[in-house]
């Protein structure tokens, strides 16, 4: 079980945001790599497309998928980022927790 998943608050540890939190909008686990909100963005230089109303050229600013190992968990309740665990609860459910303050995540 991967332990960033989508929707999951995170914090970064490595590169130009570090220090940032956002959130995981979509996961791409064959390379291991994340797309976080409002992280690593970077600028794209686009070329109009011949329809002409469907998109206009120039620079576009976008995120840009970051390394899952550059990225770690956010607790909430710590208000820090965190180490995850994994519990099984009594109904058979796999859940996340915080090593430090036992809360689920």
């Amino acid at each position: 079980m991967q332990k960033i998943k989508k929707d999951d608050m995170v914090f970064v540890l490595k590169g130009k945001d570090r220090g940032e939190t956002g959130r995981v909008f979509r996961v791409f686990c064959d390379s291991g790599k994340a797309l976080v909100e409002g992280i690593n963005y970077v600028k794209k230089h686009a070329r109009r497309t011949s329809s002409g109303d469907a998109q206009s050229g120039g620079i576009i600013q976008k995120e840009s998928p970051m390394r899952l190992s550059n990225l770690a968990l956010w607790c909430k309740t710590c208000k820090k980022p965190v180490r995850v665990g994994f519990s099984v609860l009594a109904d058979g459910t796999k859940t996340k927790y915080c090593k430090q303050c036992k809360e689920a995540i």
